[in-house]
């Protein structure tokens, strides 16, 4: 966990407000289906999504310039070069449409941190992040989502950061930033956020501890 400024604790809060991605910390992606498919049409596993998170495919429906139908056939259309166009659609079809759950350990740690602080989702993710939260049975966990695709902003350009802060009410340097990717959290500190590279529950208990200590007798 780092923050080169060090604020001082403010009515006994390390910070203000957490700032938490969404995919690899609190979401994760169950792949069997996707690369079964893939082993039956002769690709290498993984390739799919090489292809859809290549960052000419991505990027457009991350900062919400294009739809979910729009990407998938941009996945497709290169896909198509290797495969059958049929095949090649399946491919890119499952790949958005990948089932997925919610860490529930996670949840709760965040649900706790919220008894003290709002927890806002700054996540990079496609206009229908709000419909996936709620199928995760999360619709009205957050205090607020800040999704790329509705600001057509992605991590880590500073300014995803800012609305971040704001729509939390809190200046940056009283923020904790957390997400699995090392970019996105030292963007998150050079900005004078605490940052932490989530890679285990035990990173977010860490981070949280000194904020949930305040609620113990």
């Amino acid at each position: 966990m780092t923050n080169p400024r060090n604020p001082q604790a403010v009515n006994g809060r390390p910070f203000d407000a957490v700032l938490c991605d969404l995919d690899g910390v609190i979401r994760f992606y169950d792949m069997t289906e996707l690369t079964r498919m893939e082993q039956a049409v002769g690709l290498v596993e993984g390739t799919t999504a090489k292809v859809a998170l290549a960052p000419g495919n991505d990027l457009p429906v991350l900062r919400g310039e294009h739809t979910v139908e729009q990407w998938i056939e941009a996945i497709a259309s290169e896909l198509s070069e290797r495969l059958p166009a049929e095949r090649a659609r399946e491919l890119a079809t499952m790949f958005t449409r990948t089932p997925f759950r919610a860490d529930e350990n996670v949840v709760e740690m965040l649900r706790l941190a919220q008894a003290h602080v709002p927890v806002v989702l700054v996540t990079n993710a496609t206009l229908d992040v709000e419909d996936d939260l709620a199928l995760l049975g999360l619709a009205y966990f957050a205090d607020d989502v800040v999704n790329s695709a509705r600001i057509g902003v992605v991590k880590p350009d500073a300014r995803i950061y800012e609305i971040a802060a704001e729509r939390a009410g809190v200046p940056m340097d009283r923020c904790l930033f957390v997400d699995d990717r090392a970019e996105n959290v030292e963007a998150a500190v050079a900005l004078g956020m605490t940052g932490v590279v989530y890679g285990a529950i035990a990173d977010l208990e860490e981070a949280l501890a000194p904020l949930l200590a305040l609620a113990t007798p």
